[in-house]
């Protein structure tokens, strides 16, 4: 078994190599706003799962997620080859493309931040107004005549 700290220096080596070679060796047009986020690689070192997130040609336009996967599924062979030449490894790792649900994370915690803001803006707003529903102090004053009689 491998130890933790070296796991995770290979799966940064992994995510370099692949990225490098999407943007230099692998010709697909689809792949052009692939971006690679991160890497796992398991404690045995045998299987690598890379991270990625697609980018849209214009903020407006939802990138093609199916084509991207299936860029990266076809090219598989040619990464894990240029993997093993640039680790050094005895077994090259397995290479798994899956999609990086960071940035939808990001975007719902984005929404519900704003929905709470909202939300907390109209508690204010109502609050501003309101009055207390009994006397202003709740609590009773002590008598001043009890100290007298001692």
């Amino acid at each position: 078994m491998a130890d933790a700290p070296r796991a995770r220096k290979l799966a940064k080596r992994i995510s370099q190599i692949v990225a490098s070679a999407l943007e230099h060796e692998v010709k697909d047009p689809r792949l052009a706003r692939v971006t690679i986020t991160d890497a796992k690689v398991t404690a045995d070192l045998h299987d690598a799962t890379i991270y990625y997130t697609v980018l849209g040609d214009k903020l407006d336009v939802e990138p093609d997620h199916a084509a991207a996967k299936a860029a990266l599924d076809s090219a598989t062979g040619v990464l894990r080859t240029l993997v093993g030449q640039g680790t050094g490894v005895r077994f090259t790792p397995t290479l798994t493309f899956m999609a990086d649900t960071v940035p939808d994370d990001a975007r719902r915690i984005d929404d519900l931040l704003a929905r709470a803001r909202a939300a907390d803006a109209e508690v204010a707003a109502r609050a501003s107004g309101a009055t207390y529903a009994g006397e202003a102090d709740p609590y009773r004053a002590p008598r001043e005549d009890d100290e007298d009689e001692d």
